[in-house]
């Protein structure tokens, strides 16, 4: 009796780490992402990274990691030098754009629109930039405080992702006592 037990624990618990191994592992290659000298670029884990604006040859670096989607929060008018959407697309992988103006488009509903996208792609590797990856932490900064995170701690997602600028970190500080 106690055999069948313990062969029944230890199956549970070799099927609970294969299950952790496939949930974690999104074919994402971090190391060649880092490699690749990507402006401010951020891995906080799982399958989304962030960054600065990417070259259209660090796009190119992002697609052989096996990234998925790229996002930018660039607004237009914010001349990167090269078509990135086509790039993007060229390379295999969809590109996605939330305009986010500076620190005004710094808002609860960018936020909520970036976080539709990242819950819709879930588990597939996505790339999310701005020109420094400011914008970004601000973003995930709010989504963090709207799934109910303190200030404090959304604050320190921001950061996770990016958020250095002082005057972008005041523009969120607002935004979360506003809210």
């Amino acid at each position: 009796m106690k055999a069948i037990q313990m062969s029944r624990l230890l199956g549970t618990l070799i099927l609970s780490s294969l299950l952790a191994a496939c949930a974690s592992n999104s074919g994402l290659d971090v190391a060649a992402l880092e490699q690749a000298e990507i402006f401010n670029f951020r891995a906080p884990g799982g399958s989304v990274v962030a960054s600065g604006q990417p070259t259209a040859d660090q796009l190119g670096v992002a697609s052989r990691a096996g990234v998925k989607h790229v996002i930018s929060l660039r607004a237009p008018g914010e001349e990167v030098g090269f078509d990135e959407s086509s790039i993007v697309q060229s390379l295999g992988m969809q590109f996605h754009s939330i305009p986010v103006a500076g620190a005004a488009g710094v808002t609860p509903e960018n936020a909520a629109s970036l976080q539709q996208l990242l819950d819709r792609y879930s588990g597939e590797p996505i790339l999310v930039h701005c020109a420094s990856s400011n914008r970004v932490g601000a973003l995930m900064a709010l989504s963090a405080f709207a799934d109910g995170e303190s200030a404090e701690d959304a604050m320190n997602e921001g950061i996770i992702w990016g958020l250095s600028s002082e005057g972008l970190q005041q523009v969120v500080r607002q935004n979360l006592t506003e809210n």
